[in-house]
């Protein structure tokens, strides 16, 4: 379960806003973190904290496949994005590198810049408890819950390994 404060967006979110390509140039985590959203939300490195929550519209993630773009959002604070609907690659981007994403349409219209948010990712429940509203998302199957515990995919292959 993880709770936090959200930062919502809207539809079709892109890669290209996420993490500008001008950014590419690294692969520290830190300093992609420095630049997420940059283009989209110039205050968004200086409002998130750790633990809280990512929300938007649907295709959230469309455009370039960059691995990029996750990563800044990970590194950034976001524990979880909850979106009406991903971009394919996104979402096993996200996968791969341990970003618990969850769809639920039907929240994200609840959901206001700076509500307190939690997601039990077992359930696929999502709560608002500034509204005080409570709606099921698409859960993980058990597979993709020990995925993310294992802090992505690369994590978990090490994991089995052992």
């Amino acid at each position: 379960m993880i709770k936090g404060k959200a930062h919502k967006y809207g539809d079709n979110v892109d890669t290209d806003v996420i993490i500008p390509a001008r950014y590419l140039t690294t692969t520290d985590w830190d300093e992609l973190a420095s630049y997420c959203m940059a283009d989209l939300d110039r205050g968004f490195v200086d409002k998130v904290e750790a633990g809280d929550i990512m929300v938007a519209g649907k295709n959230f993630g469309c455009g370039s496949s960059r691995e990029h773009a996750p990563i800044a959002i990970k590194a950034s604070g976001i524990s979880c994005v909850i979106a009406k609907s991903f971009a394919r690659i996104f979402y096993r981007n996200s996968i791969n590198i341990g970003l618990p994403i969850i769809e639920c349409g039907e929240v994200v219209e609840d959901i206001d810049d700076g509500d307190i948010v939690s997601v039990d990712f077992e359930e696929g429940i999502i709560t608002n408890h500034t509204k005080g509203r409570t709606y099921k998302g698409v859960g993980f199957p058990p597979f993709m819950q020990d995925i993310m515990n294992s802090d992505g995919l690369i994590g978990y292959i090490k994991g089995t390994l052992k």
